[in-house]
């Protein structure tokens, strides 16, 4: 343990109860985390699926510390590991972590901890684990459990499949009586049952916890003037306390958004896999820090942060599977307070997806599985119906019939309409000008605009020269790119953006299949979210609790979340305990940090 950190003694072991209490600081579980940590403690296995802030750290961290030996977790993302490590730490709870980017000396004084049973937790990559060595190592130690963390890695079928994971089934042959958990926040019914194959729990309870996130609203809308839209959903959050992450789906795209925000005067970071190791480490640490930054990544940002005050998300690009989208705009609102989710998408974005499918080395059946993931995704983008049922279905779950009243859709309802003669006027102005232009100059033939293009080949003598000019360019534009959601339209990524026909177009241009459009209506105003701040925001007694807490955690170098998170700020602001026993009665506020910061932070109430 580092130093000065308050040795967990293990007088709560046992006892679950006592454990989440005593060590954690909160009354009592949430949700299934009750059943599940009774059933590992009493030595069983299985598999847990909770959203993304649904306490499944604790689903392991709890039975670990009530069962004899050492909790050993697998985990793909150094960042996690950290993070957690240092989170325990703070709760008095000796773990520790073996990964590609300990130095030498290090990884060697926590083998030594490991061997000495000091070690209650020790998180593990899987490549580190299944070294020979260091599975020879645990069979002569006692093992309380193995967490296998992020499992739908182990699926061919996961959004985020990685290889070295498929070893891990040896877990359930070399350590057959001892617990094994496999938890994930994102598996549709078919990777459900890989990651259950893959490890051994085919026999083993399944616990699902509901992929809802009620605190999160989310919302699409067209990319029709990125920048501007962008700015204005920004202007919205104004003020609010956190952080926020928008997506881009490419390196340049990141650095360029970073670029411009910074102009607009936001304090902006890029991160993405091509960044120098150190850029990338100071551009985590900042964001870790709980600096109010705007991070602009690419999904090498799936580092599993744990930073719970991440208010925003936003996707420039439409992301390639609902299972991705779910997992990125989690990171939103782990705290359970009110948070958004923004998606912006285009037209060209569905083509790119289709012809990145096409052209992998996948099998066909994994081409087949990946289609039907991005037109799941392309329908929530387009949905004229609530868009958290859409969500929810993905994942084999079903909700009640009536409005969320946490998307746009839910909102502000869209029309929807037979727009049969608008489809086929566009797809044959697609067709007469030969299929060789983009969707402006199609528009601009449709308005019936005489530009130097239409007039230079001669469109403005086709019969569907200006047959839409009783509708303005919006509408022709949101035609067009519905009709490339439904695949009766595609767009020639790898040359200027043409428009083109497909197979799919024939019947509607006959009249043989009619074609239900969704009207666009603009996005649902944007106050500040609601409750989207602690209560005490404002009061100066709050504020100060947190210029204390960022002041502890620079000197410790840890996030400032593992100290304290803001809701226990908030209490405690509120509350204004004057004795220990009065502080240590606030949830979040367990023996360890009462130990350790009670004595500050009554200082600090009674100035």
């Amino acid at each position: 343990m580092a130093s000065g950190d308050m040795p967990y003694d293990g007088r709560f072991a046992g006892d679950p109860l006592s454990v989440l209490a005593g060590v954690f600081g909160h009354p009592g579980f949430r949700g299934r985390q009750d059943e599940v940590v009774r059933h590992v403690a009493a030595g069983g296995s299985g598999l847990v699926l909770m959203p993304t802030g649904g306490g499944k750290s604790l689903c392991y961290q709890v039975p670990a510390l009530c069962r004899p030996g050492v909790g050993v977790v697998v985990s793909p993302l150094i960042a996690l590991m950290e993070d957690q490590v240092a989170a325990l730490r703070q709760q008095g709870v000796a773990a520790a972590a073996l990964h590609s980017d300990l130095p030498e000396g290090e990884a060697r004084r926590v083998l030594h901890d490991l061997h000495d049973g000091t070690l209650k937790l020790l998180y593990v990559s899987p490549e580190r684990l299944l070294l020979d060595g260091m599975l020879a190592r645990l069979d002569e130690l006692p093992v309380a459990l193995f967490a296998v963390d992020e499992a739908h890695c182990v699926s061919q079928w996961g959004h985020h499949f990685r290889p070295e994971y498929r070893g891990l089934g040896v877990l359930s042959q070399r350590f057959p009586r001892t617990p094994r958990l496999a938890l994930t926040a994102t598996a549709d019914p078919r990777t459900v049952e890989d990651i259950r194959l893959q490890l051994g729990l085919a026999d083993a309870p399944v616990f699902r916890g509901g992929f809802d996130r009620p605190n999160i609203r989310i919302e699409a809308a067209p990319r029709e003037s990125e920048r501007a839209q962008l700015r204005a959903f920004l202007k919205e959050h104004a003020g609010v306390p956190g952080a926020g992450m928008v997506y881009c789906g490419s390196r340049a795209r990141t650095e360029a958004t970073a670029e411009w925000l910074r102009g607009d005067g936001h304090d902006a970071l890029a991160f993405h896999a091509g960044m120098d190791a150190e850029a990338k480490k100071a551009a985590h640490r900042r964001f870790a820090r709980g600096d109010a930054v705007v991070m602009c990544a690419t999904i090498a940002f799936g580092m599993g942060i744990d930073r719970p005050d991440v208010r925003w998300v936003v996707h420039l690009d439409l992301p390639r599977s609902p299972e991705s989208w779910y997992q990125e705009i989690g990171r939103a609102g782990r705290d359970g307070l009110p948070a958004r989710a923004l998606l912006l998408y285009g037209a060209g974005d569905m083509a790119l997806a289709r012809q990145r499918i096409e052209e992998s080395p996948a099998g066909p059946e994994q081409k087949r599985i990946e289609r039907q993931r991005l037109d799941a995704m392309i329908a929530i983008a387009e949905a004229a119906t609530c868009r958290r049922a859409l969500l929810l279905r993905c994942f084999g779950e079903e909700v009640p019939a009536e409005a969320c009243g946490a998307c746009d859709i839910c909102l502000a309802p869209p029309r929807v309409f037979d727009g049969t003669v608008a489809a086929q006027k566009l797809l044959s102005a697609v067709y007469r000008t030969g299929q060789r232009f983009g969707a402006v100059h199609v528009v601009d033939v449709l308005r019936g605009k005489l530009t130097e293009k239409v007039a230079q080949f001669g469109h403005d003598r086709l019969p569907t020269f200006g047959v839409g000019k009783d509708r303005p360019d919006s509408f022709w534009r949101s035609v067009a790119r519905q009709l490339v959601a439904r695949g009766a339209l595609d767009v020639a990524v790898d040359s200027h953006g043409e428009l083109l026909l497909t197979d799919a177009a024939r019947p509607i241009l006959k009249g043989a299949e009619p074609v239900m459009l969704r009207e666009e209506v603009g996005r649902p105003a944007g106050p500040k979210p609601r409750g989207a701040t602690p209560a005490a925001a404002g009061d100066p007694l709050f504020e100060r609790l947190r210029e204390w807490r960022r002041a502890e955690a620079q000197a410790q170098g840890v996030p400032a979340y593992v100290i304290f998170q803001d809701r226990t700020l908030a209490e405690i602001a509120a509350a204004r305990p004057r004795t220990l026993d009065q502080l240590g009665a606030i949830s979040g506020v367990g023996a360890s940090k009462l130990q350790r910061y009670g004595a500050a932070v009554l200082r600090l109430l009674s100035e």
